[in-house]
């Protein structure tokens, strides 16, 4: 073994990488301890490091080593084999350190292929099935960037299929994302070597990357039809900015019928049950009117649909869900035949319940990664549920933990769900690094009198604001804040469904006395129905209808000053605004922090991203996002930055500030949509950031400690930062903040295009009623957009 592997690459990520020179390593314990040994080796490349992180609570962690031949391959696993003898000679101690730090080294194979939990879904599949009977999954393969080479593995690997009397039903292979897939049926027989990671099956392929169970959409339930009252437009509707991905709507529902443009490539709508059709139903009632049970005005524009989703609210069975999304954005959007070519927010209230976040990017997050930059789209993805039972270990009746306290209570169940973090992650594709993902908090307008019927579900959290027990938790790629924000999501109930030395409970479905009032299918001779739901998914769409309303309010006031602007540049901005008013709640970080800790005080990083993993960057309101107040400035800035530049912001502040020894603060809030490298040196090509301002101590303002700060806020497309106070601001009739964006050296590929960009500001100090006008008047605006 040569002392100096030259020419050795450590990568995060295998997608794209070629199997006969790819080595696993399973890390024992820290993934970035694992990283520190690495970069003593001589002559290894470290590739991107801040995608080497992994989560605390992934059971075995994994980096691959990418080697520049099987030469190399061997000889790495036979330093390996002498490590484990104790026969490493002098100058190779750092690799000894290396080994020290692992499970296991190995070059790819069938237990790399098939993941563990995707071996427990398998064997889930074909429990009491007969060896004949014929499951459908999917087989991704290694991706080569020759169509030629990749036309001979996909025949190589349908041979392989036929010779295990199965038979491939479709496929896919999209260059952009480094994406190629099989949809394949395989008989049980043959599915149990697969299970069992055998060689012996299709597992042993070596064009195969992996083998999952076919993607199954996370589900939605809507509770309690009943008359719902009169929906139709009283004004011309405007075209569509926006598209619902999604299931069948009841578009002839009086709520809805003029307000969806229904576009149906895959015929879904003819094989799907009115009474089916809720997922898409609910979706678009949330997206046009809001939570019912709080009255708005609908939305002024259409929406555009496109059904994803058939019969019983479930992917196409014969179709793998990637090359459906995929067709469907560019039927949208591109070439002149697009069909919406205005959209500029999606909303993906979708999830692949059988793809929890790992670790390493899905092809659907990494496909969504690639249309927002390319198109210029929003995507508004949801985080997941997770709607297991969990114990509660601090209760041994239901009785007790009913009538508990209920800080108590809150303290226990948060306590528990902690204990479980690592089984309730993200589901794909909400793992996305330029959409915006939408966790669920414990939100809703329900009255008091319908709150009080509820019988025998508790609710967990009281007053605190915080993520619904069901709605998954981060982090995301690379450590990065996920979900993004949250919204509301209903208050979510827990009911019991077992006792043992302790009780187990699961989240309660949405009920009138705790849910979002929607327009529902038709059910109990009830034709125009309400209904109520929750989660994410419903999160997911206010979210959307807030991204919406930001626009339309950004339109009317600035007009062709904002319509005007490119695509990309009006996603990213409104991706920006829409995230500025996340806030952690500070009662709700508060109680993290107690609970989950660390306790040891000085350990703020770690007590941040336990918040941030329940929280994201807080709850958005999505009044604040749209509306003025006498009391607060928010400002707005768009625009491109080229390699190694920055932009600097002047932010005017208001004399009205000065001299005020009252609390006061100053919010700030980057977006931009990275151009993705999937497989390369570093898959977020392009970082942006906000260099903290040196004014902050004249204006009385420091960093708020319950907000994301910059080890939280700089891993994603997201850059957050607040700074609060309650000194009194220093303040002459000039005084501006400058903010300078920074663009970060590329790392990996050199990105020469200038990247979009969108940023928020906002000054406040509340009680002082002339903040907004003095700035108004300061910056020469016209009228303020209404409240």
């Amino acid at each position: 073994m040569a002392r100096d592997p030259a020419g050795l690459e450590l990568r995060a990520d295998p997608t794209a990488l070629a199997p006969e020179r790819l080595l696993v390593f399973e890390v024992r314990g820290s993934v970035g301890t694992f990283a520190d040994a690495i970069r003593r080796v001589p002559g290894l490349e470290l590739i991107d490091e801040e995608e080497l992180e992994a989560d605390e609570t992934d059971k075995t962690p994994a980096a691959y080593l990418m080697v520049p031949d099987a030469r190399a391959l061997q000889q790495l696993l036979s330093l390996w084999q002498r490590w484990l003898r104790g026969e490493l000679q002098w100058g190779e101690t750092p690799w000894g350190t290396v080994f020290s730090l692992l499970r296991d080294l190995r070059p790819w194979g069938p237990q790399d292929r098939v993941q563990p939990y995707d071996a427990s879904v398998l064997a889930q599949e074909v429990t009491g099935r007969l060896d004949d009977d014929l499951v459908r999954l999917e087989v991704e393969l290694v991706f080569r960037a020759s169509k030629r080479a990749g036309q001979a593995q996909e025949e190589a690997v349908r041979q392989g299929v036929t010779a295990q009397t199965g038979q491939v039903v479709s496929s896919s292979r999209i260059e952009d994302i480094a994406y190629h897939a099989l949809l394949v049926d395989l008989p049980v027989r043959a599915l149990r070597a697969v299970i069992e990671r055998s060689a012996d099956g299709i597992a042993g392929l070596e064009p195969v990357m992996h083998i999952r169970p076919q993607s199954v959409a996370s589900s939605i339930e809507v509770e309690e039809a009943e008359d719902g009252p009169d929906g139709l437009a009283t004004q011309v509707l405007g075209e569509p900015i926006l598209a619902l991905l999604d299931g069948v709507p009841v578009a002839r529902h009086r709520l809805l019928a003029d307000h969806l443009v229904v576009d149906d490539p895959l015929n879904l709508e003819p094989a799907t049950l009115v009474t089916e059709r809720v997922h898409g139903t609910a979706m678009a009632s949330l997206i046009v009117h809001g939570d019912r049970n709080r009255p708005e005005s609908p939305l002024p524009r259409r929406i555009h649909v496109v059904p994803v989703l058939g019969p019983r609210d479930a992917f196409p069975s014969d179709r793998l869900i990637i090359d459906v999304i995929y067709n469907a954005v560019l039927r949208m959007r591109d070439g002149a035949e697009a069909t919406a070519p205005g959209v500029v927010i999606v909303n993906v209230s979708l999830g692949n319940a059988r793809r929890p976040f790992s670790g390493q990017l899905s092809a659907w997050a990494r496909l969504l990664d690639r249309l927002a930059y390319h198109y210029g789209l929003l995507f508004v993805v949801s985080a997941g549920n997770c709607t297991d039972a969990f114990p509660i270990e601090a209760f041994a009746t239901h009785t007790l933990f009913e009538d508990a306290d209920p800080a108590h209570r809150a303290q226990e169940t948060l306590r528990s769900l902690g204990n479980i973090v690592a089984d309730r992650r993200l589901l794909s594709p909400a793992e996305t690094v330029n959409g915006l993902t939408v966790g669920a908090c414990n939100e809703d307008a329900v009255v008091a009198a319908d709150r009080r019927i509820a019988r025998s579900i508790v609710d967990p959290f009281g007053e605190h604001r915080m993520a619904n027990p069901s709605s998954s938790l981060g982090p995301g790629f690379a450590a990065a804040v996920k979900p993004d924000v949250l919204l509301p999501g209903a208050r979510e109930h827990l009911r019991l469904v077992a006792r043992h030395a302790h009780i187990e409970v699961a989240p309660a479905p949405p009920t009138r006395s705790a849910g979002l009032r929607v327009a529902a299918p038709p059910r109990g001779g009830v034709e125009n129905a309400d209904g109520f739901t929750n989660g994410t998914s419903a999160a997911t769409a206010l979210g959307s209808r807030t991204a919406h309303r930001i626009h339309d309010a950004l339109e009317a006031t600035y007009g062709a000053t904002f319509s005007g602007m490119a695509p990309r540049q009006r996603a990213v901005l409104l991706k920006a605004l829409l995230a500025h008013t996340a806030r952690w709640p500070d009662t709700t970080a508060n109680l993290i922090r107690d609970v989950i800790g660390p306790p040891d005080g000085r350990q703020h990083v770690r007590q941040k991203d336990n918040i941030r993993r329940f929280l994201g960057f807080g709850i958005v309101d999505p009044d604040d996002a749209v509306a003025c107040a006498d009391d607060r400035a928010t400002f707005w800035a768009s625009g491109e930055l080229a390699p190694d530049k920055v932009c600097v912001v002047n932010v005017p502040v208001p004399i009205a500030m000065g001299g005020q020894a009252v609390p006061h603060a100053l919010t700030a809030t980057l977006a931009w949509f990275t151009p993705t490298a999937p497989g390369r040196k570093s898959y977020r090509s392009v970082r942006l950031k906000i260099i903290e301002p040196n004014s902050l101590g004249t204006l009385g303002l420091k960093s708020h400690r319950d907000q994301p700060d910059v080890n939280q806020t700089n891993r994603g497309t997201l850059f957050m930062r607040s700074w609060t106070g309650s000194r009194a601001p220093v303040v002459g009739a000039a005084t501006t903040i400058p903010l300078t964006i920074q663009r970060d050296p590329n790392q990996g590929v050199s990105i020469d295009d200038p990247i979009p960009f969108g940023l928020a500001v906002t000054l406040t100090m509340p009680g002082i009623a002339e903040i907004y006008e003095q700035v108004r008047q300061r910056l020469g605006l016209g009228l303020r957009a209404p409240a």
